[in-house]
This record gives structure tokens, C-alpha cells and sequence, in this order.
């Protein structure tokens, strides 16, 4: 069914997108996990420091959120997340859906040897495993333990920061926000 569904006024604001979406539950669940993870930046991300960069140029507000809007366009913001999924999906082609840990060691190898960077892990800021993909994990143990992609960012989770560590190039070897949430959308039909 192509044709919108209208709003819920009476659903909270999680409730109501996966409504609209027509998307079962637990996904209501996981729209309010969302939009409060996603909204976390402190403003010093992309998209929040472009809406500040021009507005302090008093330009009119619709202005300034739409270029904070185009910065979700770039890779290393609001596209991360569908670039980890690439990344799974063409490990997964490769070395098929249960990857072992040596397999994907080699994996992530030929990526840095490649001249490419693990997507979703590392952080500008932080230092440690990012509590966004930590709240994410739990949601997914919780509702998609079986999943074959949610398995494989499990193993992940193993297998890469070891692998940054001994490369050193990286600040932070442990995943962020990005790690985890194109996978758990994908699991429920968001393409």
C-alpha cells in the first residue's frame, strides 16, 4: 500500500511515526529510542553546527534548519548509518551470513589496507563505546537476537577495536551511534 497513513494525534510522537509508517510494534518502541538518541549531539555535530553557522548570519530560520537538513546527506553524518550496512551486507556477500571471526578479521583488514576506515566505529569526541549504540544493543537483544546482520554487529564488536588498536591510527576503536542503527532499521523493512 502505497497511500500515506494519516496521523494519530492520540499516539506519543515514537507511537505515532511507526503508525504512520505502518510499522508493528515493538517498532514504536524503537522510534522513541531514536528520536532520543538521534537528538543527542550537544550541538556539535553537522547538521547542528550548520543550522547555527547561518543563523548567525540572521538568515531567516526555514534557511538555517534546511542547511543543517543537507548535512545529513554526507557520509560521515546521516548517511553513516547506511554506509555500515553496505559495509555488512558486502562482508556477508563475501564470506557469507555467519561470518567467523577469522573471516572477519580479514575483512576488516582489507578494509584499512584498502584505504577505507571501519564504518561506525570511532567518534570525534568520545573515547569509549558511544552509550547510543550500548542502548541500541540492548533493544536489539531484546527484539532480534536471530537476526543474521544484528549477529554479525555482535561478532563485530569483538573483532574490530583489537584490530584499530594494532592498526593505531584510530583515537577511538569502539563502535559509535552508526554501528547499530541502519542494521536494526533494515530488520524492520526500512529501506
Amino acid at each position: 500500500n502505497d497511500s500515506p497513513i494519516d496521523p494519530d494525534f492520540s499516539l506519543d510522537y515514537g507511537a505515532n511515526y511507526a503508525h504512520m509508517m505502518g510499522i508493528g510494534s515493538p517498532y514504536d518502541e524503537l522510534s522513541r529510542l531514536y528520536f532520543i538518541l538521534h537528538s543527542d549531539h550537544e550541538s556539535g555535530n553537522v547538521s547542528a553546527h550548520t543550522t547555527h553557522l547561518v543563523a548567525s548570519a540572521l538568515s531567516d530560520a526555514y534557511y538555517s534548519l534546511s542547511a543543517g537538513l543537507n548535512g545529513l546527506a554526507g557520509p560521515l553524518h546521516g548517511l553513516a548509518n547506511q554506509e555500515v550496512l553496505r559495509w555488512i551486507q558486502a562482508m556477508m556477500k563475501k564470506v557469507g551470513d555467519n561470518p567467523t571471526k577469522d573471516e572477519m578479521h580479514k575483512f576488516v583488514w582489507d578494509t584499512l589496507n584498502g584505504g577505507q576506515v571501519v564504518p561506525g566505529y570511532g567518534h570525534a569526541v568520545l573515547r569509549k563505546t558511544d552509550p547510543r549504540y550500548t542502548a541500541q544493543r540492548e533493544f536489539a537483544l531484546k527484539h532480534l537476537p536471530d537476526d543474521p546482520i544484528f549477529k554479525v554487529v555482535s561478532l563485530l564488536y569483538d573483532v574490530v577495536p583489537p584490530v584499530l588498536e594494532e592498526q593505531g591510527k584510530a583515537k577511538n576503536p569502539w563502535p559509535n551511534v552508526d554501528a547499530h542503527s541502519g542494521v536494526i532499521q533494515w530488520h524492520y523493512g526500512v529501506r
